[in-house]
C-alpha cells in the first residue's frame, strides 16, 4: 500500500486516531509499520535512505530536524527539496512563519510545532505545560492560527492541557498531532525510546512505556564483557587460537617455503 496523503489525514480528523512514533533506526521503522503505526518521525537520512520505504512501505514519513541544526528559510528549502524527492511526506519544522509560509508556497506539506516547543522552551519557562493559564492558552490559540495562516496543514501540540487541546480541535482545521496533549489531537505521537523503555533519563508524564529494553541492553551488555573477558584471558593464556582455530598446508610446502627463504635472504 502507498502511504496516507495529506488529503487522506484532513479527511480522517475526528474519524480515525491515528498513530505515531519518533524512530531512530531501520529496525524500529520495521517494527512500527508492521506494528500498524501509521506516521513516523524520522531523522531526514532515513529518508534518502532506500532501504527505509522497503520496510515502511506505507507510512506517512515526516523528517525533521530542529531549526537551529538547518538554518533559515532558503536553508530549509534546500534542506526540503532533496527529501521530498525522495519520498517524504510532510515536514517538521520549528522555523519561522516566514519558513513555514516559504515551504508551503512550494507545495511542500508542512507540520508546525505549538505549546511546549523544547527547542524554544526559554519563552515558556522550561520543560513544563503550556495553555493551563488564559495567557498561555491563548500564545497556543494564536500560534494554530498564525501556522495556519502560513500554510502548515498541521501542527504537533505538545504538552498542553487536554481541554484546552479539545477547545482548539472543535475551532481549527489542522491536522493535530498530540505528544501529551489528549485525545482531542487527530494522532497520538509518542518516541520510540520512551515505548520501548529505552530511556534511562526522566520519562515524560505522557510517555506510556511497553517494554523494558533498558533491562535488555544491560543483560545483553553484561553478555559482552563476560564474553570478552574469556576470550582475554583465553589469549593471555596461550589458550586461544588452539589448534581447531588454525589453518595450515602440507609440510613440503612449508619446507619448500624456508628453504626459498634462507636462499632470498
Amino acid at each position: 500500500m502507498a502511504p496516507p496523503t495529506v488529503r487522506d489525514l484532513m479527511d480522517a480528523r475526528g474519524k480515525h486516531q491515528f498513530a505515531m512514533l519518533r524512530v531512530e533506526t531501520l529496525e524500529e521503522a520495521e517494527a512500527a509499520a508492521k506494528a500498524g503505526v501509521e506516521l513516523l518521525s524520522v531523522p531526514p537520512s532515513m529518508v534518502m535512505d532506500r532501504r527505509f520505504r522497503d520496510v515502511a512501505p506505507d507510512a506517512f514519513a515526516f523528517p525533521g530536524d530542529n531549526f537551529y541544526e538547518i538554518g533559515g528559510t532558503d536553508d530549509f528549502l534546500r534542506w526540503a527539496f532533496p527529501l521530498f524527492k525522495h519520498g517524504a511526506d510532510g515536514f517538521y519544522c520549528s522555523g519561522s512563519l516566514a519558513t513555514v509560509r516559504a515551504m508551503a508556497d512550494h507545495g511542500l506539506p508542512v507540520c508546525g510545532h505549538v505549546g511546549l516547543i523544547p527547542s524554544k522552551r526559554t519563552w515558556t519557562g522550561g520543560f513544563k505545560a503550556v495553555g493551563k493559564t488564559l495567557e498561555t492558552a491563548q500564545l497556543v490559540w494564536n500560534q494554530c492560527v498564525a501556522l495556519e495562516q502560513a500554510g502548515a496543514f498541521a501542527v504537533e501540540i505538545e504538552v498542553v492541557p487536554h481541554s484546552i487541546t479539545q477547545a482548539i480541535a472543535e475551532r481549527t482545521s489542522l491536522f493535530l498531532i498530540s505528544m501529551g496533549a489528549g485525545a482531542a489531537g487527530h494522532a497520538q505521537y509518542l518516541f520510540s525510546d520512551d515505548v520501548l523503555g529505552q530511556n534511562r533519563g526522566r520519562v515524560p508524564r505522557h510517555a506510556k512505556v511497553y517494554a523494558d529494553f533498558a533491562a535488555e541492553h544491560d543483560r545483553l551488555q553484561t553478555l559482552r564483557i563476560d564474553a570478552m573477558s574469556r576470550f582475554a584471558a583465553d589469549v593471555h593464556a596461550g589458550d586461544y587460537p588452539a589448534p581447531q582455530y588454525l589453518v595450515d598446508c602440507e609440510s613440503d610446502v612449508v619446507e619448500a617455503f624456508r628453504d626459498w627463504l634462507d636462499r632470498s635472504a
